[in-house]
Formats: structure tokens, sequence, C-alpha cells
């Protein structure tokens, strides 16, 4: 009797066991299931963020202009900033970059431009440059509202140079044929003299030279200007605040003093449209910056070395 009393302890003790190893095994196997479940994630997560990364700069190398459909409403100023403002996502080629390598012993001449203004982030730019004593190029749109009116002449009066960026900003009007870049042309010349006097003589392409959004040879329009006594100017220097990738402030100074060190004569990109809240925040510690590296900054005038992306055309 004793016997079988132990017998049945023992069974007892070996199904508890039993049970208990497969409650560890259940318990574990679940725990392994999560972390392979977790690590297949974070791989599928890792390869469409890689697919959406390739997607971006694909996109962004061949850019597509985006009007608005048959019957609807045109688009704002605004959204045609939003979707054709990416001049610094462009790849081009400097010409005559190597000769512009700076050696020590070297001058440094930095040009801060702003394009895609007026807005009201030019009027605090404008703060930031006065309290600074900098002078700067803004490459203006054209926008013919009272303050926008104020602005381009307020860019004048306190010693800037006022240049011209195209009047829509609008890249599938302004490229879609000589006679449409003449009329644009001609409408930004024209709304600038009218609000300020100043006949202005420089000119920034939507896009720069090298943008991959006309269809007509580059040459035409450079020539065109040519004709006008118009120098046009691209940027051998980017902020990257126009880029797919959100910066801050310190970044948007890193990008630029990156290059700037690079070079005697810096023509650097950024811009002075409503949403350039981060290029407005990052200005002082940039002209800071710039100042500690004994940089001259100049606004860029008809003595200004242009720098282009590339060495065709004559349009100055």
């Amino acid at each position: 009797m004793e016997e079988e009393t132990l017998k049945k302890q023992r069974d007892r003790r070996a199904r508890v066991n039993r049970i208990k190893v497969g409650i560890v095994i259940v318990i574990v196997s679940v725990m392994l299931i999560s972390i392979i479940m977790n690590i297949f994630l974070c791989i599928k997560s890792y390869s469409l963020q890689k697919q959406i990364n390739n997607v971006v700069e694909y996109l962004n190398e061949n850019p597509r202009v985006v009007v608005a459909p048959s019957g609807e409403a045109p688009l704002s100023e605004e959204q045609k900033l939003d979707i054709n403002s990416s001049e610094d996502e462009y790849k081009f080629s400097v010409v005559d970059n190597s000769e512009n390598q700076y050696k020590e012993g070297d001058e440094r001449e930095v040009y801060l431009t702003f394009d895609d203004g007026p807005s009201e982030n030019t009027d605090e730019i404008l703060d930031i440059l006065a309290r600074y004593n900098v002078k700067a190029t803004f490459f203006c749109i054209g926008n013919e509202d009272e303050e926008s009116l104020r602005r381009y002449k307020r860019i004048v009066d306190e010693g800037h140079t006022l240049a011209m960026h195209s009047y829509s900003h609008a890249y599938s009007t302004i490229y879609a044929s000589e006679e449409s870049f003449k009329e644009d042309f001609d409408k930004i010349h024209k709304l600038l003299l009218d609000a300020t006097g100043v006949d202005c003589k420089i000119y920034r392409f939507p896009g720069g030279s090298s943008n991959q959004v006309s269809d007509t040879d580059m040459n035409v329009y450079m020539d065109y200007l040519g004709e006008k006594n118009v120098a046009y100017f691209d940027w051998n220097v980017s902020s990257k605040d126009a880029s797919s990738v959100s910066y801050t402030p310190d970044e948007l100074v890193e990008n630029i003093l990156t290059d700037v060190i690079k070079y005697k004569e810096s023509v650097v990109l950024m811009h002075d449209a409503n949403a350039k809240k981060s290029t407005v925040e990052a200005l002082p510690s940039l002209i800071e910056s710039l100042l500690s590296l004994d940089c001259k900054i100049l606004p860029i005038t008809d003595k200004t070395p242009a720098i282009h992306h590339n060495k065709i055309g004559t349009g100055g």
C-alpha cells in the first residue's frame, strides 16, 4: 500500500513537472516568436524606408511640375512655391570651382542670397541683417499686394540687392516656350521697376541654370538675358532649406559652413518664403560664424564674378 502511495506521488510530481516544463516552453516560445516578429518588422520597416528614400531621391532628381487640372482653381502662389522650390536638390557641376578653392592666406567672400520672397520672413531677415550691418541679395518673385510692394522697397532702401527670380515661379509657365519666358521676365522686371525705381540686372532661374524641367535648351533663355544685359547667378553653397529633409537651424548653418570653408567665393542659396522659419532662426548664428572665419559678407552687384552651374549661353 505504501509503495502504491509513493508511486502515485511520483506520478503526480512527474505530471506537475511536465506541466511546468510545458508552461516554460510556451512562455519561451511566445518570447522567441515576439523577438523574431520584432526583428522581421524592423527589417521590413528599414527596407520600406529605404525604398521611400530611393523614390524621394528619384523624384528630386527627376522633378515633374504639378499644375491644376482643367476646370479647377489655379494654384496659389504658396502652392506653387511648395511644389517647385527645390532648387538645392538638383545635381549640378559648378564651373571653375577648381580655381575657386580656398588656400591659406586667401580672402573669403560670401554672398548670402534669399529666393522666393518677399514674405513675413523677409522682414525678420532684414531686421537681422540690419542688426549685424550685413548686406544680402534677394531673388524675388512677383507679388502685387501692398505688403510685398513695401518689402521690395525696403530691400532697396536698406542697401541690399534686389534681383529677379521670375514672376510666377511656376515652371510649367516659365519654361513652356521662349515667348513664355520673355513674358514672365518682362512682368517681374516691370513690377520691381515700378515698385522701387530699380532697373534690376540680376536674375536667378527657378531651379537654377541646370534645372531638369525646361524642355527648351537653357541657352535660349541665357542668350535672352544677355540681350537684356542681365547677369544670371546660380550658387555653389546650399543651406538645403528647400530639400525634402527638415533641417534644424543648427544643421542649416552646418550645411552652409561645410562648403563655405572650401571656397574663396561662395554664393549661398537660402529661401525667405513664408514656410522657411528655420532659415530665419539660423541666420544670426550663420552670420556670426562667417564673421568668425573673417569672411567678407557682400551683396551681389554687377561687379560680382558669376557662379554658373553650366558654362553655356551668353547670358552673363
